[in-house]
C-alpha cells in the first residue's frame, strides 16, 4: 500500500483543524508523535503550547482576549509513569489517563465521552496512545453525519509500524460551513524526517498560514527512551 505525502496532504487542505500523527522514523530508531492545532476565530487563534512536567498544555497567548476557555484550554499531551504517551485534541487526555491509572483501557475511557458540544460542527474528539512497546492506538468520536443524537466511536490499533510509516488523523474532512467530520481510516503517511526539528519545520511550513496556531513534535529513542521535543507557536 502506498504511503501518502503528509506535507502535500496538509498543503492541499486549508483547515484540517487539529491533527495527530503517530509512527516510526525512517531509520527505525525513533517513535514519532506530532500534534497541531489550527483556528479560525480570534479565541481559537489566541493560544500557545507550553511544556509541562508530563507533556504540554494550551494556554492563552493574551489572557485579556480569552472569551471562552472551554474546549480550547486543555492538556494535549501527557506522559504516563510507564512511558505511555497520550495525545488528544481535548480534555479526554485526562479521561484516558485517569482510566489507565485505574487499570482500565483507553477504549473504556473514550466510551464515556462523545464529540465536542460545539454545534453545528460537533468537532470530533481525536485521540492517540503510544504504548511502552511503541505500538499505538488512534481513535475518533464523531457525530453521525452531523446528527448529534448519535455518537460514532472508531478505534484503530496498530502493532509497531515499519520504518518510515505513520498514521495521521485530523478533525475536519473539508473547509466548509459547517465543518464536516473526518471520514475513513487514519491516513497512512510517509515519515522521512530524520529528527524532530526537520519534521516540525516541514509540518509547520505545510499548514495554512492564516489558520495554523501551534505544533508539537516528539521523537523518542526506541533503545533509550530519550525524547527530543520541538514546539512551534505562531505567537512566540
Amino acid at each position: 500500500m502506498n504511503k501518502l505525502d503528509l506535507y502535500e496532504l496538509l498543503r492541499s487542505h486549508s483547515y484540517p483543524g487539529r491533527g495527530i500523527l503517530l509512527g516510526r522514523s525512517a531509520d527505525d530508531k525513533k517513535a514519532v508523535i506530532a500534534y497541531f492545532i489550527m483556528g479560525r476565530s480570534e479565541n481559537s487563534r489566541n493560544r500557545v503550547f507550553e511544556e509541562t512536567e508530563d507533556g504540554i498544555r494550551t494556554k492563552a497567548y493574551d489572557e485579556s482576549k480569552m472569551t471562552d476557555p472551554s474546549l480550547i484550554i486543555y492538556h494535549p499531551v501527557r506522559t504516563m509513569p510507564n512511558g505511555m504517551v497520550i495525545v488528544t485534541n481535548g480534555d479526554q487526555t485526562d479521561t484516558i489517563r485517569d482510566d489507565l491509572l485505574e487499570g482500565h483501557c483507553y477504549r473504556h475511557a473514550l466510551n464515556t465521552r462523545t464529540f465536542e458540544p460545539d454545534g453545528p460542527n460537533y468537532t470530533p474528539r481525536i485521540s492517540g496512545v503510544l504504548k511502552p512497546d511503541y505500538s499505538y492506538d488512534l481513535s475518533i468520536l464523531k457525530s453521525m453525519d452531523g446528527d448529534p443524537s448519535c455518537c460514532c466511536r472508531y478505534f484503530y490499533e496498530y502493532d509497531a509500524p515499519a520504518a518510515g510509516v505513520g498514521h495521521f488523523i485530523h478533525t475536519y474532512q473539508e473547509d466548509k460551513d459547517p465543518l464536516p467530520s473526518f471520514e475513513g481510516e487514519p491516513r497512512r503517511v510517509a515519515v522521512e524526517a530524520p529528527d524532530a526539528k526537520t519534521l516540525a519545520d516541514g509540518l509547520w511550513s505545510s499548514l495554512n498560514e492564516a489558520n495554523k496556531v501551534s505544533l508539537f513534535v516528539r521523537y523518542i529513542d526506541l533503545a533509550t527512551g530519550a525524547a527530543d521535543t520541538v514546539i512551534i507557536n505562531k505567537h512566540q
